[in-house]
């Protein structure tokens, strides 16, 4: 086995998943991704080729990754489920236009005072989205 393909193989064991061929695949495509793709970008690109796994296979898969924690749904606009193996602490930036999708680094953002909020919400955790344009189509 490749290094990487060894690491990634170890991390998934170690979350007690079991490896196959189609999850690995999966995982090591969202590894080198940074462009929250859908199940659908992740099937299209591991098939462009020749077929590794079905739309099925490759949507069951993330929710394995997910429901260990190697991998967090992103909903960034209504009705598309995204995926992100950057589990650090971030938020993200949308285009409106285009509709390319950066990481904003967690720090960039001052933290929200939630005192201010009804004692009955026990905020868990959140993450901020902004809109705008990215620098191609703010150019145009």
């Amino acid at each position: 086995m490749q290094p990487q393909v060894d690491k990634i193989f170890q991390t998934m064991k170690a979350k007690g998943l079991r490896v196959t061929p189609q999850r690995l695949a999966v995982y090591a495509d969202l590894l080198a991704r940074s462009d929250h793709p859908t199940a659908e970008d992740i099937s299209s690109h591991l098939n462009q080729d020749a077929p590794i796994a079905s739309q099925a296979t490759v949507y069951n898969s993330l929710q394995a990754l997910r429901k260990v924690g190697l991998v967090q749904e992103v909903l960034l606009e209504e009705g598309v489920c995204r995926y992100d193996a950057n589990l650090e602490e971030h938020h993200h930036f949308r285009c409106q236009s285009c509709g390319e999708i950066e990481d904003i680094a967690w720090d960039l953002i001052q933290p929200i005072d939630f005192k201010a909020l009804r004692p009955a919400l026990q905020v868990q955790n959140y993450q901020i989205t902004v809109h705008g344009y990215c620098d191609r189509c703010h150019s145009k």
